[in-house]
C-alpha cells in the first residue's frame, strides 16, 4: 500500500508547453510517491510523452513548476534530471548491442584500476550484484546484449539506472512487443523496484498493463489532464472511457 500522506518524490504542478502556438500540454499537474507506479495514458498526441519529457529534460516547459522531495528544481536538460536521480528507460533502451551487460551498465562511467585501465572484473562483479537484486535469473553476463531477449535487455537498462541511484524511473511502454513470459519478467522487475521505494512513471497505451502494474492512472486528452484515478477503484472500461470521452467515470466525478 502506497503511503501518500508524506511529501511526493516528484510533483509536476501546472505544467504547460506549446509548439508553434499549439498547446501540447495545458496546465497539467501530477505527482508520484515512493514505491508507487503511476501510469500515463492517452491517444497519440494526448500530451503524455511531452509532459514527461519536461521531467526527463528532453523538453523545457513554458510554465509550471517541478518539485523533487518538496523542493522546486530547474530541469533544463537530461543531465539536470539525472542530478535529481530521475532516469529514463526509453523504448529503444539505448544499449550498445555489441557489448555485454556490464559494459553497457557502465558505458561512459567505467570503473578503472589505479593505473587508469578499465577494470572489467570489478564491473562484472558489480553487475552481478545489482542483477542479483533485480533479476536473479539473469545468467548471460558475457554475451553481447544483441543476444539477449527483450525482457533481459530491459533488465540491463533498468539495472543501469538503479545502479546509478535512480529514485524516479520514467518507463516508455516497457512491455511493448514482448511475449507473455517476457512481459511477466518486466512486471516482476517493476514490482521489485516498487518494493525498493522507487517511483515509476509508466507511459503506456495498454490499459490492461496499466491496470496490472500501476497504483494510479493519469489520463490525458488533447493536452489536458482528464483525471487521475486509483486503478483498483476503476475498471478497464472506465479508463478506456476516460481516454476516448475525456471525462472521469460517473462514480468518481465528484
Amino acid at each position: 500500500m502506497v503511503d501518500r500522506t508524506g511529501t511526493p518524490l516528484v510533483e509536476m504542478r501546472d505544467i504547460s508547453i506549446s509548439f508553434g502556438g499549439i498547446k501540447a500540454v495545458d496546465h497539467v499537474s501530477v505527482d508520484l510517491y515512493p514505491g508507487e507506479v503511476v501510469g500515463l495514458l492517452g491517444h497519440n498526441g494526448a500530451g503524455k510523452s511531452t509532459l514527461i519529457k519536461c521531467l526527463s529534460g528532453a523538453y523545457r516547459k513554458d510554465a509550471g513548476q517541478i518539485f523533487v522531495d518538496g523542493k522546486e528544481v530547474d530541469i533544463q536538460n537530461p543531465r539536470d534530471a539525472r542530478t535529481h536521480n530521475i532516469e529514463t528507460i526509453y523504448q529503444t533502451l539505448a544499449l550498445a548491442d555489441n557489448l555485454d551487460a556490464s559494459a553497457n551498465l557502465f558505458l561512459g562511467r567505467e570503473i578503472t584500476t589505479p593505473l587508469g585501465f578499465v577494470d572489467d572484473a570489478a564491473m562484472e562483479a558489480e553487475t552481478r550484484k545489482i542483477m542479483g537484486r533485480l533479476n536473479p535469473n539473469f545468467r548471460k553476463f558475457n554475451a553481447p546484449v544483441s543476444a539477449l531477449s527483450g525482457g533481459q535487455r530491459q533488465s540491463v537498462a533498468i539495472a543501469r539506472a538503479v545502479y546509478f541511484n535512480a529514485r524516479v524511473l520514467i518507463m516508455d511502454e516497457p512491455t511493448a512487443a514482448l511475449g507473455p513470459q517476457e512481459t511477466q519478467m518486466v512486471a516482476d522487475l517493476i514490482n521489485e523496484l516498487r518494493k525498493q521505494g522507487l517511483g515509476i512513471f509508466l507511459i503506456d497505451h495498454d490499459v490492461h498493463a496499466v491496470k496490472r502494474l500501476c497504483d494510479r492512472a493519469a489520463v490525458m486528452k488533447n493536452g489536458e489532464l482528464v483525471g487521475v484515478v486509483k486503478v483498483d477503484e476503476v475498471t478497464e472500461d472506465d479508463i478506456l472511457a476516460m481516454i476516448i470521452l475525456g471525462k472521469k467515470p460517473e462514480h468518481l466525478a465528484a
